[in-house]
């Protein structure tokens, strides 16, 4: 009896489907493609444009819908931001960082404040999002804080740089707290 030997393309054809549907989850999510920003470069406001499209056709989106609108138009912001200044003991606010009372993380503290506000901004007036509007204005508030005193200019006194610690530490986790609580926005809390 011989044995017959495997080709290299009867071996790669199980890898043909796989590769296909990894094509497509990068075709449908998008991934690479700037359409989700705007013009000024941070991300667009999906969960806005969703919510538009629905008050179009006259149809009450209900409260799963919304919320799911919401955390998706947040973890655009939460991604960009995440990819760009890092997140919890990677970021440039982490206690730990050696970039934490410089310029680095003031911008880091200010892109989450934006993706603060933008989550405020999407839950005004809408009920089910409690522990994110609490979030967001606990972040809202750190990164504020941070900035009025003037920590990302490398203040000299001992005292200073102790009060600076706090909100720089609630920046640092801002992320990830925002996506928890976009998170518990679809279960309505």
């Amino acid at each position: 009896m011989t044995k017959t030997r495997r080709g290299p393309i009867r071996a790669a054809v199980p890898l043909i489907p796989a590769a296909a549907l990894a094509a497509l989850a990068v075709l449908v999510t998008g991934c690479g493609a700037d359409a989700s920003r705007d013009g000024d470069g941070r991300p667009e406001s999906a969960g806005r444009a969703a919510l538009a499209a629905d008050a179009g056709t006259g149809a009450t989106p209900d409260k799963a819908r919304i919320a799911e609108n919401v955390k998706s138009a947040l973890e655009v912001r939460i991604s960009t931001g995440e990819g760009r200044f890092g997140s919890g003991t990677h970021s440039p606010c982490a206690s730990s960082s050696p970039k934490v009372f410089t310029e680095e993380c003031g911008e880091a503290a200010d892109y989450t404040r934006e993706a603060a506000r933008f989550a405020l901004d999407e839950i005004d007036g809408r009920s089910g999002f409690a522990t994110l509007g609490t979030t967001a204005r606990k972040l809202d508030k750190a990164a504020a804080t941070y900035r009025d005193l003037g920590c990302a200019k490398n203040p000299a006194a001992a005292d200073a740089r102790k009060a600076c610690l706090d909100p720089a530490a609630v920046v640092a986790q801002g992320f990830s707290d925002l996506r928890d609580g976009a998170n518990l926005g679809l279960a309505g809390k």
